[in-house]
């Protein structure tokens, strides 16, 4: 009995040891397919611009007009489900999967519920695309004079296509049409909110097709948060940097 029991101390203790390791391995592995699906989206987007005469898929606010590259308000448990708005996405004929739309991590519907995401009704896409590119209405936006858009492909090498950012894995507290809204002139700072799902960092996709993850490193860069960001929040200023310049 007590050679059972320490045979049985053992394994517990070698089972605390593996079970970090193993749930990291998880981690990762989310985090390698989320940049996948990223990458692949990337990629459609570039063959779209490719077939349409170097022109961006339309990506504008849900109340503007007409959102090209996706539809569907991930606020509204219909549409969250709705797998045929992901198919309407003029980058569906390129990947030809809804899955791509979707980060592995990404478990919750709209309020938190598992249960019906555990049930095979996850929600049908995590990410949202650059304000700053698809349209002119940024150009608009107050006190943000001299920063750029970009509608066609070749404008991106104004700046180089590997330093701004296409689209991104964007949290659940904010994630609804597929706008992802920066606010150069800091009126705004994170009027959409980077998603936390990969041990506390997101993803990214960049116009050049390469995909990365970007850690966030102040507690206060969280929807929760009662203090609200100051606009000198190290996380909200690289987010800028990597997404426009003048």
């Amino acid at each position: 009995m007590i050679e059972l029991l320490l045979v049985v101390g053992i394994i517990a203790v070698l089972a605390a040891l593996l079970l970090p390791a193993i749930n990291r391995a998880k981690e990762r592995a989310r985090t390698v397919a989320c940049l996948n699906n990223l990458k692949q989206l990337g990629l459609a987007s570039q063959m779209y611009a490719a077939d349409n005469a170097g022109m961006l898929a339309a990506n504008q606010r849900q109340n503007l007009g007409s959102n090209q590259w996706v539809r569907g308000n991930m606020q509204s448990t219909v549409d969250a489900t709705n797998t045929a708005l992901i198919q309407q996405s003029k980058f569906f004929p390129y990947v030809n999967q809804a899955s791509a739309f979707r980060c592995p991590a990404d478990v919750e519907l709209s309020g938190g519920d598992t249960a019906k995401a555990t049930a095979g009704l996850a929600r049908v896409r995590s990410y949202a695309m650059n304000s700053w590119t698809g349209s002119r209405y940024m150009e608009t936006y107050p006190r943000a004079t001299g920063y750029r858009t970009f509608i066609k492909d070749t404008e991106f090498a104004s700046t180089g296509a590997a330093a701004v950012w296409y689209l991104a894995d964007e949290h659940l507290a904010t994630l609804d049409d597929g706008w992802f809204l920066v606010t150069m002139d800091d009126s705004q700072p994170f009027a959409s909110f980077p998603a936390t799902r990969h041990q506390r960092g997101y993803a990214l996709d960049f116009a050049d097709g390469h995909a990365a993850t970007v850690k966030l490193r102040d507690p206060l860069s969280q929807p929760t948060s009662q203090t609200g960001v100051s606009s000198r929040n190290s996380d909200w200023v690289q987010l800028k940097q990597m997404t426009t310049v003048r």
